[in-house]
């Protein structure tokens, strides 16, 4: 039981003896105490003055009496106004300690019986993933470890948009350009190579713009009319209607992209329990919208095109299907959707979705309620905010994006650089440094995005992310291996980490009550969908590690019993740290 838990159960008992009534669990509002006043956890007392009807200094001074008297972990207490302060005992904080110590998976709560679904990555298979995809994929695989950690079961899933103009402008572009030069023949990772011909495919697409402009037509008219726009749009009928060419340029280019993202999902650690494809779910959304259209929820226009008023709702009118037939990515959400939820049932569906895409997961919702799933409710966009480089924003259809695999490259770079500048590999042969800068590269990645609010914009600078000092993956990583060598130097002396009956400093004490509230902080955590707070908490406890190691004896301590547990402790810390940077797919190493 947490020190908050303990003082609550303790307060309902002090104020059940003292008034004479079991207070309502509302009235019981417990607190961690703030650093400018002396005591361990605050009971706020002005909800229960009207079952004392006395002043609130009165009624916190005769509950703190009372907690004293009565109970033998409370060791003092304080009155600052209403606010009770209460001082836990030494015994408290030990105790506390040992059961800690005593639990190789704390951290993970109690299995739920819940089954969430989460969807990340999603990417188009008409270009690499870049850096506003590594976001994507590091918060889906951070949030799936999260809920798992929560006692939820856990199914990370891929929808793969394998289909749509944007494929078949790239596609085109290749037929025009491409010379039939492959992933081969070029030495580009296939990912890279369509990536080129859908930038190829906006250059092209200008230059008829730039031309039909000069002959006279508006801007506007001239996007519309271009020639290799309408022939991409006439590409993606054929698609639809299985022409045999376009299939099989089609699976040829999707091919060549596949293994480019097999390749950097390896290298960031992220893997799925399985992967949707676009062209297989669309049609089960046009069966969708087909019933729709026969239930009376939606509604066909003279051109044929098939439509969702939601204006009833304060949206708009949303399209389903063109008038040609093809679909939009509303449809095959559609449809995926509802084939997720007869193959795994889920209790919740997470989408990954950067917050441009608010208003699509308002109406997939909406259009799923109305077709009536009942499980539309159950559907949470996790909205997250975009990606920013000091240079500004990236534009994929201009070549403007930072492709994950040069960024991964950058960082180990960096990694390396920083590493050897330190000067602390003497001994690691050339397998052993370049795991540690793989380890690092990934840490400092990883910590720097999933350290920031996900709702929030953020600014990535590569450079910031890698420094061993301060709020940054290496910084824990080197906090970590730093305690490993402690420990490794204790074994080679004899010494055992174990809980003794030491009188524990104060500033042990503080590392104690951290600690434990590290299960709290998970389910806070998972509660908000955030992986920020594992990662904020995994630094402060290394921050607090750090002060204690600067000012305290640990290997060097005379007294064999303090010694100890001392050992303990920090075993404990190591532990919780490997544990919470685990939820953040991070390894941390045992040597740097």
């Amino acid at each position: 039981m947490n020190p908050l838990e303990y003082i609550s159960v303790a307060a309902r008992k002090a104020v059940a003896a003292l008034y004479g009534m079991e207070p309502a669990d509302n009235l019981i509002q417990v607190q961690p105490t703030r650093k400018e006043f002396e005591g361990d956890v605050t009971l706020v007392v002005f909800p229960l003055l009207k079952t004392s009807h006395k002043a609130p200094e009165a009624t916190a001074a005769e509950i703190g009496a009372w907690l004293q008297e009565n109970d033998p972990q409370v060791a003092g207490f304080n009155v600052v106004k209403g606010f009770l302060n209460i001082k836990l005992s030494g015994s408290y904080w030990t105790s506390t300690l040992a059961a800690i110590a005593k639990r190789p998976d704390y951290g993970q709560l109690p299995a739920t019986g819940k089954t969430v679904m989460v969807e990340f990555s999603s990417p188009n298979t008409n270009k690499p993933l870049h850096l506003g995809h590594i976001r994507n994929n590091l918060l889906g695989w951070s949030v799936s470890r999260l809920l798992a950690a929560c006692g939820h079961k856990v199914w990370k899933v891929n929808l793969v948009n394998d289909r749509g103009i944007h494929i078949c402008k790239s596609m085109l572009a290749w037929l025009k350009c491409g010379n039939g030069e492959t992933p081969e023949s070029s030495g580009k990772k296939g990912d890279h190579l369509v990536g080129d011909y859908y930038v190829r495919f906006n250059d092209l697409l200008k230059a008829e713009v730039a031309e039909l402009v000069a002959g006279g037509m508006s801007e506007e008219e001239a996007e519309k009319n271009a020639p290799i726009l309408q022939e991409a749009q006439a590409m993606l009928v054929k698609w639809e209607q299985g022409d045999p060419e376009v299939r099989a340029l089609w699976e040829k280019m999707n091919g060549w992209v596949y293994a480019g993202f097999d390749e950097t999902y390896r290298r960031l650690g992220i893997s799925f329990d399985r992967i949707y494809y676009e062209s297989q779910t669309y049609k089960d959304g046009k069966s969708l919208v087909e019933e729709g259209l026969a239930k009376g929820v939606l509604y066909r226009r003279d051109d044929g095109s098939v439509w969702c008023d939601l204006r009833a709702d304060g949206l708009d009118e949303k399209l389903l299907l063109r008038k040609d037939g093809t679909s939009v990515y509303m449809t095959q959400d559609l449809g995926t959707a509802k084939q997720r939820h007869d193959e795994y049932g889920f209790d919740e569906m997470i989408y990954v979705v950067g917050n441009e895409q608010n208003y699509h997961f308002q109406v997939l919702k909406l259009v799923l309620g109305k077709l009536g799933f009942d499980w539309a409710d159950t559907i949470y966009h996790m909205s997250y905010g975009m990606v920013e480089l000091p240079e500004g924003k990236m534009k994929s259809r201009e070549g403007t994006v930072v492709d994950a695999d040069d960024l991964l490259d950058r960082m180990y770079a960096t990694a390396k650089e920083t590493s050897l500048e330190l000067g602390k590999l003497e001994g690691m042969s050339e397998q052993e440094m370049d795991a540690l800068f793989t380890m690092l590269s990934l840490g400092a990645l990883k910590y720097f995005i999933l350290k920031v609010d996900p709702r929030k914009t953020m600014l990535f600078d590569p450079k910031e992310s890698i420094d061993f000092n301060g709020n940054t993956g290496p910084f824990i990583q080197y906090t970590h291996a730093r305690i490993c060598s402690i420990l490794r130097k204790a074994a080679e002396a004899g010494y055992r980490p174990v809980v003794t009956d030491a009188v524990l400093l104060p500033k042990e004490e503080a590392i104690v009550q951290i600690l434990s509230g590290y299960p709290d902080k998970i389910r806070e955590a998972g509660a908000a969908h955030s992986p920020a707070l594992v990662a904020n908490f995994a630094y402060d406890l290394a921050k607090e590690f750090n002060q204690y190691y600067h000012d305290t004896q640990i290997l060097r301590e005379e007294d064999a019993v303090a010694r100890d547990q001392r050992l303990c402790l920090i075993s404990v810390i190591a532990r919780t740290l490997r544990h919470a940077m685990d939820i953040l797919g991070i390894t941390l190493p045992e040597r740097m």
